[in-house]
C-alpha cells in the first residue's frame, strides 16, 4: 500500500522548496540608504596599497563615488566627473571630506585600466582610486549594472564620521550624476569669528 503526505504536509515541502530555492538563487542586496550603515569593504588602491573603510572613516567624512569603470572604453562621463571633483578638492578639503573613487571592472583588465583611466591625472592628498576587479564591491553595494557592456551603476553616497550614509544619488544611466558643486553645497559650512 502507497502512503502519499497530507496535502497540508505537501505545501509545507513546497514552500520549503521555494525558500531553498530562493536562497540558492541569492538575491542582490540593496544600496544602502539615507541613515543605514555604509557596508564595510577592504579594496586596493591603484598604488597597490590596502584602503578600509574603517580606516577611511576614521579619518573624518567621505564623498564615495562608484564610476563605471571600464565597460570596454574608458567612459567620458567618468572622466568628466573625476576631473570635475579634482577641480573642487580644495571645498572638499576644507570641509575636511575625503574623496574616495572606486574603479570597477573585470579582475584581468582592472588595474591596467584604472592606470590607463588615470594618465594626465593628479589627485589630492585627500582623494583615493580604489579598484574593485570582479565587482565584490560594486555587488555589495548594489550597483552591479548587468546590462551588455555595463559595469557599476554610477553612485555618489556622502558617509559621516560613524559610516552612516548622509546622502545617496544613483544615476541608472551613463548621465545624472553626482557633480562636486552640488556635493560641495551639501558640505558643513565653516563658522567664521563672527558667527
Amino acid at each position: 500500500m502507497r502512503h502519499f503526505p497530507c496535502r497540508e504536509c505537501t505545501l509545507k515541502l513546497l514552500k520549503l522548496g521555494l525558500i531553498v530555492a530562493i536562497a540558492a538563487i541569492g538575491v542582490a542586496p540593496a544600496a544602502p540608504g539615507v541613515g543605514e550603515k555604509a557596508p564595510a569593504f577592504e579594496l586596493k588602491s591603484v598604488d597597490g596599497k590596502i584602503v578600509k573603510l574603517a580606516d577611511v572613516v576614521a579619518k573624518g567624512p567621505l564623498a564615495l563615488i562608484v564610476l563605471r569603470g571600464f565597460p570596454g572604453y574608458q567612459c567620458p562621463f567618468c572622466q568628466r566627473q573625476v576631473m570635475d571633483f579634482i577641480q573642487k578638492a580644495d571645498a572638499f578639503a576644507e570641509a575636511g571630506m575625503q574623496v574616495v573613487f572606486v574603479y570597477p571592472g573585470p579582475p584581468d583588465q582592472t588595474a591596467a585600466k584604472a592606470g590607463e583611466f588615470m594618465q594626465n591625472k593628479q589627485l589630492p592628498a585627500h582623494f583615493i582610486m580604489l579598484l574593485d576587479p570582479g565587482y565584490e564591491f560594486t555587488k555589495s553595494y548594489g550597483l552591479r549594472w548587468e546590462g551588455k557592456g555595463e559595469t557599476a551603476y554610477p553612485a555618489t553616497f556622502l558617509i559621516d564620521k560613524n559610516g552612516v550614509v548622509i546622502f545617496e544619488k544613483i544615476a541608472k544611466m551613463h548621465g545624472g550624476r553626482s557633480s562636486a558643486t552640488e556635493i560641495v553645497e551639501l558640505l558643513p559650512k565653516k563658522k567664521t569669528a563672527t558667527q
